[in-house]
C-alpha cells in the first residue's frame, strides 16, 4: 500500500479511503464491520463518510452510516488512532438537517457536535464541507450556463466563507477537529479559503474531494494543477461512476439492489447514450488486457498526477476485494494510449 501526506496536514494516508456510503441503506452493521475489517487488513487506513449518508439521502437514513463506524470504533477502541476518519457537513436544501440551511458557522460546529456523538469519538481528522453554498458546477451541472454565478457577489460568498472558517477554527482550537477539506467545489472556491486562511490566520483547507473517473474527468487539468500547485489533496470520489464502469448497466440492465435501482436525489444523469458507449469501450480495453472493467478504471484513476487518494465503495466484499486489486496494477503504456483515445472520443460523456 502507497502512502501519502494528506495535502498540507501531517496525516499519511492510503492511496485507497474506504466509501461508507451505502453503509445503513445497502450494508448492515455486520457487513460496514466486514469491510473496515477487511480493508485495514490490506493496510487502507483512511474512512471517509459524511452527517447526510446513508445515500440515496432520507430522514430515516440520516447519521446511520457515522452511527455503524461510531459502533465499530465503540468495539474496536485501540484501532481509532490507526484511522485517518474523514466526514462532511451537509449543505443547503434538505429540510430535515438542520431545516435545510446553509453551511455557517454556527451549523459547522452543530454539525461536528453531532458527527462526534454518532462516530463515538473525540476528534475528526479531516472535517469537510460537502458542498458550496453557492451554485456549482457538479452532478451533472457542469454544461455552459446551467450555473448563473452572477447571481451572487463575490463579497457576499466570501463574507459567508469567512464566517464557516471562523466556525472551523474554534472546532480545530477546541480539539474536535484535526484539519478541514472541501468537497464538490471549484478552484475559485479553494482559492478563496487558502486567501481567507492566510489573511485572518485561520485553518488552511488540506483537502478536496470531486467527481472523477474516466467517464468525468472536467477536474484535469485546470483544478488538478491548483491542487498540486497548492499542496491540496485531491481525493476523486466515485471512480467507478456509481458503478457504471463495471458495466452492469449496459443494455439498461438493473441489477437488484444496485445504485439505479434506487431513486437519486439528482437523477441519474451519467445515464446517456454516451455514457454508454464509452464504458462498452473501457470494457473492451479491460477484457483485452485481462483485468476486469472496474480495475481497469481504478487502476487508471490512481495514476493520474495529483491525485493523493480515491474513494472506493462497494456493497458487497467481492466487489471490494476486486476494487482494492485494481490499485495494484500498473497500466501499460499501451493501454494506457488505448484508454485515451476513448478519452477523446468521448470526453465528456454525460
Amino acid at each position: 500500500m502507497k502512502y501519502s501526506l494528506l495535502g498540507s496536514s501531517d496525516l499519511s494516508v492510503s492511496e485507497i479511503c474506504l466509501g461508507s456510503m451505502t453503509w445503513g441503506l445497502q450494508n448492515n452493521q455486520q457487513e460496514a464491520d466486514q469491510q473496515i475489517d477487511y480493508a485495514l487488513s490490506q493496510d487502507i487506513n483512511f474512512i471517509d463518510t459524511a452527517e447526510l449518508y446513508a445515500v440515496p439521502p432520507a430522514p430515516e437514513t440520516y447519521g446511520k452510516t457515522e452511527t455503524i463506524i461510531g459502533n465499530w470504533l465503540s468495539n474496536n477502541p485501540d484501532k481509532r488512532k490507526d484511522i485517518v476518519l474523514a466526514t462532511k457537513i451537509s449543505g443547503q436544501g434538505l429540510p430535515w438537517i438542520r431545516n435545510g440551511e446553509p453551511i455557517t458557522g454556527k451549523n459547522v460546529e452543530l454539525a461536528v457536535e453531532g458527527s462526534l456523538k454518532r462516530l463515538q469519538t473525540d476528534y475528526i481528522d479531516l472535517f469537510q464541507l460537502h458542498w458550496p453554498n453557492r451554485g456549482f458546477p457538479h452532478f451533472g451541472n457542469h454544461w455552459p450556463n446551467q450555473i448563473d454565478f452572477t447571481q451572487t457577489t463575490s463579497e457576499r460568498e466570501i463574507e459567508d466563507m469567512l464566517d464557516i472558517l471562523q466556525g472551523l477554527s474554534r472546532c480545530v482550537e477546541a480539539g474536535k477537529i484535526r484539519h478541514c477539506g472541501l468537497s464538490d467545489d471549484t478552484p475559485w472556491g479553494i482559492n478563496t479559503y487558502l486567501k481567507l486562511s492566510e489573511q485572518y490566520n485561520l485553518p488552511r483547507i488540506v483537502s478536496v474531494q470531486n467527481e472523477f473517473s474516466l467517464l468525468h474527468t472536467q477536474d484535469s487539468p485546470y483544478l488538478l494543477e491548483n491542487c498540486i500547485r497548492e499542496n491540496i489533496a485531491y481525493l476523486p470520489w466515485s471512480p467507478l461512476a456509481t458503478g457504471m464502469l463495471t458495466g452492469k448497466y449496459l443494455n439498461n440492465t438493473r441489477p437488484e439492489g444496485s445504485r439505479w435501482t434506487y431513486e437519486q436525489r439528482n437523477g441519474i444523469y451519467r445515464d446517456t447514450p454516451s455514457a454508454h458507449k464509452a464504458t462498452a469501450a473501457y470494457i473492451d480495453i479491460a477484457n483485452q488486457y485481462d483485468i476486469t472493467p472496474a480495475q481497469l478504471a481504478l487502476a487508471w484513476c490512481k495514476q493520474v498526477r495529483g491525485v493523493t487518494s480515491t474513494i472506493i465503495g462497494a456493497t458487497t466484499m467481492e466487489q471490494l476485494k476486486e476494487n482494492i486489486k485494481g490499485f495494484d496494477i500498473e497500466l501499460s503504456n499501451e493501454a494506457l494510449n488505448d484508454i485515451n483515445g476513448v478519452l477523446r472520443d468521448y470526453p465528456t460523456p454525460f
